[in-house]
């Protein structure tokens, strides 16, 4: 059935707080799609370009980047350099590295249909600017052996598995963060760190509709940012964010949550991605059999979280017995639109007739996923699932569940990269959370408190 839907998407902006030697930093996170009416397809389109980059193998020597999505939904603004010098980036919690356009670069993106300016990182025109040669240290986590010899300067190129690709040198420079010197005051504060000088950027990274500067990574990797940051000030690996997608907005934090109280299950170690070991999954109570074809334990099977994907991936066994324990109670007809959706036609209030769906994860932590959750209303009376069949695999054969924004929004949702955790608890993502500083001081974090009311595509990075 060929229907003229669109879907508005909650813009979501957000801010995110990083632990540092004296407290905390925060940054404003733009959703990239805020303000537009998006077609269901682009939806599909956007995790379809993600899903084949984050399952795609590395090309040549940047170890560990082969989860690199240059369609990531959220993108922030950055100072990089000296002076400093605003970038836009997206922030990707399935890549490791930090990377932006420099010039010269002919094959570089020069227009985005994002209403923000694009920039061009120049090493020369940067006082603390440095190249990073093969002997320095961060050049061995990135390098295969005896891929770059002694003297010559470090560099990468990725190849993604929907052919775009990125190439480059690393540098060193300064990356400029706002402190928080006390209520909403701020005072700025520099880090050096290292991040990719990108030189030629191809297929989707350079597409109009989705162009950035570049790309931040919240990887696990001794390469990202979080990582080198903690490091240089011995603190935590901890980030966050909770997605507001009822009204639109939420928190994008680095750091650690003194508040709400969060529960936590064990990552599965030694994974590219954040997988968790999903034990079972009801409906309004009733058990729905996961398939034995799910690697729920090692190897590289098993439940990715994933908040650069808009929808959740099941296979089909499972996608086909959850919906029919969802419809089971209601007398309702479903078709199918843009090939893709199962959609329907419904007049009530949909919190009240349909049921809450719980995922129950290692160490008995679940995870409650509502009808205004998983279900997209695209006009007055029309509903579609956000559920999708998802066909996605291993090399193995094994089936992957992929959850992404559908069931982590309104959630509080916590990394912790160093005790190999991750955790969430329902929150009012426009509301508020608390955050511990390295003196053990307790903050108030709101989601709207540094949001640039101008533009929707203004942020900065704060520190508190």
């Amino acid at each position: 059935m060929n229907l003229s839907v669109t879907l508005r998407i909650f813009a979501a902006v957000s801010m995110a707080v990083i632990q540092l030697a004296s407290g905390n930093f925060v940054f404003n996170v733009t959703h990239k799609f805020a303000g537009k009416d998006k077609q269901l397809s682009e939806l599909r389109s956007h995790d379809s370009f993600r899903h084949a980059r984050m399952l795609a193998n590395l090309h040549l020597p940047l170890a560990g980047d082969s989860r690199a999505d240059s369609i990531g939904l959220y993108f922030t603004k950055i100072k990089l350099g000296s002076p400093p010098k605003d970038y836009h980036v997206q922030v990707d919690t399935g890549s490791d590295i930090l990377w932006v356009n420099c010039a010269p670069c002919p094959k570089c993106p020069v227009k985005t249909d994002l209403n923000i300016p694009l920039s061009l990182y120049d090493s020369k025109a940067s006082s603390t600017s440095k190249k990073v040669g093969c002997e320095d240290d961060f050049c061995s986590f990135v390098s295969q052996p005896d891929a770059c010899k002694p003297m010559k300067t470090c560099s990468y190129h990725v190849v993604y598995g929907d052919g775009s690709a990125s190439d480059g040198v690393f540098v060193k420079d300064n990356i400029t963060l706002d402190q928080v010197t006390g209520n909403l005051r701020t005072a700025p504060l520099s880090q050096e760190v290292v991040f990719g000088c990108g030189s030629n950027q191809s297929g989707q990274l350079g597409k109009t509709d989705s162009a950035v500067d570049g790309i931040m990574g919240f990887g696990q990797a001794n390469t990202s940012i979080i990582s080198q940051v903690a490091a240089a000030r011995n603190k935590k690996r901890i980030f966050s964010h909770c997605l507001d997608n009822v009204n639109g907005g939420g928190i994008f934090a680095v750091g650690e949550v003194e508040s709400p109280l969060m529960k936590f299950t064990p990552l599965v170690p030694n994974q590219l991605h954040y997988n968790v070991i999903l034990k079972g999954i009801d409906v309004g109570g009733e058990p729905v059999a996961l398939p034995p074809s799910l690697a729920v334990f090692g190897g590289n099977g098993g439940t990715i979280i994933d908040s650069g994907t808009t929808l959740a991936y099941l296979p089909e066994n499972l996608y086909t017995s959850l919906l029919q324990k969802i419809t089971a109670r209601q007398p309702i007809k479903l078709h199918t639109v843009q090939e893709t959706f199962a959609c329907f036609s419904f007049t009530l209030n949909t919190d009240k007739a349909f049921p809450v769906v719980n995922l129950h994860f290692e160490d008995k932590l679940k995870m409650s996923v509502y009808p205004h959750d998983y279900l997209f209303s695209l006009c007055k009376d029309l509903y579609c699932f956000g559920w999708q069949s998802g066909g996605l695999t291993n090399q193995d054969g094994s089936d992957v569940i992929l959850l992404g924004d559908l069931v982590l929004s309104n959630k509080l949702v916590v990394y912790d990269l160093d005790n190999e955790v991750v955790g969430w608890a329902e929150h009012n993502c426009s509301s508020s959370i608390k955050v511990k500083d390295g003196s053990g001081a307790v903050f108030s974090v709101e989601a709207n408190n540094l949001i640039a009311s101008s533009s929707s595509s203004s942020s900065s990075l704060v520190i508190n």
